[in-house]
């Protein structure tokens, strides 16, 4: 329940005049803005003139619930208010409208802030009850008037912030159209010098594996005669070598077996690089692999004695003996590793 601050009624236009007066010095005393004060005294006026053109007096109670200064109309001789222009125009200007009794009976409801909700309900009576005594109508007039005069200064302030505003929304609507198409135009260009580079790479890739294959066409047919002299040579149908001339020529026919691997490897990473390289595996003997490439790799030991062994172990010598793996790749991982051990080991030598 409420707290009743005050009643009126309104019988005639000029207690309409004195309504509107007294609901918005209501409002200012509970705490309303101008904005709402002026709202609240509005709509009761409209009550009241729509009342009364219906032939109808009404009466107007005051009341204020905690947080809510509530107003209610109610119209004598059964006057319906129901789908009335001037309850649809009051209802615009509070927070909350209401029909009752019949549609006799109008409910206006407004929100006080909280920040505002600080005086006692004594002292609010008795600040009402020393109002002065209601504006003749024309004084009221005068009154609306000015402020309707300060409400369209206000409106033609906002009006001319709200041009400025979109005078410099529309500045700066321009000014990022022009730097997002200065952006596109860099980023088209950048895509365009994209596109030529990576042209250049495929073009630059192609004439790199051209270049492979005819160096390993050209590096072929020597490395292959190298070979088949020295089969000639350590054939049975050649004159006898002693121990250190056969030594050396197996090295010789080594070397250029390595070397003609080399040549394979690099048609191998031409390939690699175009996604055409897959594993050919097949049964490799690691133990004559690894002294295959001992023999092979120990003449390019460091000059001051580094040596190179090779040491399988038994459980793969004599379990397993072989493995099933692609020769020619495991052999590329093998020297590499090894050409890297006797390059960078100073003293000692190499297991």
């Amino acid at each position: 329940m409420g707290e009743v601050l005050t009643r009126a009624e309104i019988c005639s236009d000029q207690d309409v005049f004195a309504v509107r007066q007294l609901g918005r010095r209501i409002a200012e005393i509970v705490g309303l803005e101008s904005q709402d004060q002026i709202r609240v005294a509005t709509a009761l006026s409209e009550i009241g003139r729509e009342a009364l053109g219906r032939g109808a007096g009404s009466t107007v109670v005051f009341d204020l619930r905690e947080d809510r200064l509530v107003i209610t109309v109610d119209c004598l001789d059964g006057a319906d208010l129901r789908e009335s222009e001037g309850v649809k125009l009051a209802g615009r200007l509070v927070d909350e409208i209401a029909l009752s009794a019949g549609d006799r009976r109008v409910t206006l409801v407004k929100r006080v802030p909280e920040h505002r909700r600080r005086r006692s309900l004594d002292g609010i009576r008795a600040e009402l009850a020393h109002l002065s005594p209601p504006t003749a109508a024309l004084d009221v007039l005068r009154e609306q008037n000015r402020e309707l005069a300060g409400t369209l200064e206000e409106v033609l302030r906002l009006n001319a912030e709200l041009t400025e505003t979109n005078q410099g929304v529309l500045a700066l609507y321009n000014q990022l159209s022009a730097e997002l198409e200065e952006t596109n135009r860099g980023v088209v260009a950048l895509y365009a010098e994209l596109d030529e580079k990576s042209s250049q790479l495929r073009q630059a890739a192609e004439a790199r594996q051209r270049f492979w294959a005819n160096v390993s066409h050209e590096l072929r047919l020597p490395l292959n005669s190298i070979i088949g002299l020295v089969r000639l040579l350590l054939g049975s149908g050649a004159e006898p070598l002693t121990g250190e001339q056969h030594h050396q020529v197996t090295l010789i026919g080594a070397s250029a077996e390595t070397l003609l691997a080399l040549v394979g490897e690099l048609l191998d990473l031409a390939k690699a690089e175009s996604g055409r390289l897959d594993p050919q595996p097949s049964m490799v003997d690691v133990v004559a692999l690894a002294e295959g490439l001992r023999m092979t790799l120990q003449p390019a030991g460091r000059a001051d004695g580094v040596t190179l062994s090779a040491h399988v172990s038994a459980d793969v010598s004599d379990e397993i003996g072989e493995m099933f793996v692609d020769e020619t790749m495991l052999t590329t991982i093998l020297r590499n590793l090894l050409s890297n051990a006797l390059k960078f080991t100073e003293q000692g030598r190499c297991a």
